[in-house]
């Protein structure tokens, strides 16, 4: 349901930006990806806060903060009268994240290590689930009702998480004293592989970045490719939605594969797949084409973020979870602020298309760094294979 709420407003987020003022292209470029990076931004600084808190307090009150916030915020959304409105409230939605992080968080602690793979691929699928099913009822709910109707419904969603997570999310939790609260450097001592675990965050970000350099340009390109007249935000629904079909069924088997063969392996396959899908995305002619490179690069998503989660569990004490879990969520989110700039910029430079290009170079040297980071852990896997 968080997935759900999260995504639901991506495909017309851009077209809402489009209806608050008379912008020209390079206006609307520039502030949809402000748009869309804003709440990042702040979740960037906020997060480690956040993680810190988790540590002490718990994993449940940080996703009952989350949710609640986020509602009361997603619903203001909808009453904007102007596009700064509309940014500053994409600010103040970064203090209320971590919901996402935070479940990831409780999973790992909860499960053994030795399962933590196939446990958070597991819960990659009830995210992704609501991540494919968002962009579809967002963009159905816009063309039935209107794009401000859309969030207060989307806000009326976050608060019925709240309810959920409160009465039915229970957490065995030992909380980390004050005093033996860990400062930064000491988070860093207890690590196994601290070059690791930092080469993960690195990934994370760029990761969000390469997925998120195609959200602000993703509906004005199918607005492009379409016939004029065409329901815009509805296929803008099913362009954004049909990578988590993909996702919905591969995380759970992937995250399997990964316990058995070594999640590093998956990762890197992943990589490859995906670099191999972006680059026709540039050529499409038509939405259909579109759609099925989508639903390719799906499969690609499935090994990406879960696979870092999994080795970030794998390799952090119980005790510095939370932390570490709020760290990569810093990265994440800057990668969500680079991510929609760069889509912007190169959009504005060149032309929509060319950001497909653009993302799958950024694939290509997160692929190079990730191959040579988990060089001994690969090597270590095939010979125990």
């Amino acid at each position: 349901m968080a997935g759900l709420a999260f995504s639901e407003i991506m495909p017309f987020l851009s077209l809402y930006v489009d209806t608050l003022g008379n912008f020209s292209k390079t206006e609307l470029n520039l502030y949809s990806g402000i748009t869309f990076s804003a709440t990042y931004l702040v979740t960037a600084i906020a997060s480690p806060i956040w993680g810190k808190l988790a540590d002490s307090k718990g994993r449940k009150v940080m996703l009952l903060r989350a949710s609640l916030g986020m509602s009361f915020i997603m619903a203001l959304m909808g009453l904007v009268t102007s596009v700064w409105q509309l940014m500053a409230l994409r600010f103040i939605q970064g203090i209320f994240s971590g919901y996402i992080s935070n479940a990831n968080a409780l999973m790992a602690t909860q499960v053994p290590k030795q399962k933590s793979g196939q446990a958070l691929g597991t819960l990659a699928t009830g995210y992704v689930g609501g991540s494919l099913f968002g962009p579809l009822l967002g963009g159905i709910l816009a063309e039935v009702f209107s794009y401000r109707v859309t969030f207060f419904i989307t806000g009326a969603l976050l608060l019925s998480v709240f309810f959920l997570s409160y009465f039915f999310v229970h957490e065995k939790f030992t909380p980390v004293e004050k005093a033996d609260m860990l400062s930064t450097n000491e988070v860093v001592k207890v690590l196994r592989n601290p070059k690791l675990i930092l080469g993960m965050f690195v990934t994370t970000l760029i990761i969000q970045a390469s997925n998120n350099s195609i959200s602000p340009i993703l509906a004005l390109f199918v607005r492009q490719i379409m016939p004029a007249g065409s329901p815009v935000t509805f296929y803008s629904g099913i362009v954004a939605a049909v990578p988590g079909v993909a996702t919905l069924f591969a995380a759970p088997r992937l995250g399997r594969l990964g316990d058995k063969f070594g999640t590093e392996l998956v990762l890197s396959v992943g990589f490859i797949f995906a670099i191999i899908v972006y680059i026709p995305m540039a050529f499409v002619t038509n939405v259909w084409m579109l759609i099925v490179l989508r639903f390719l690069i799906g499969i690609s998503n499935a090994t990406m973020l879960p696979a870092v989660q999994t080795l970030l569990s794998k390799n952090t004490p119980a005790e510095v979870t939370g932390r570490v879990f709020s760290y990569n969520q810093s990265f994440q989110a800057v990668g969500n602020v680079l991510g929609p700039l760069i889509g912007s910029f190169v959009s504005n430079t060149f032309d929509y298309r060319a950001v497909f290009i653009s993302t799958s170079i950024l694939v290509l040297l997160n692929f190079t760094m990730v191959w040579f980071n988990t060089k001994s852990m690969r090597k270590k896997h095939l010979d125990q294979i």
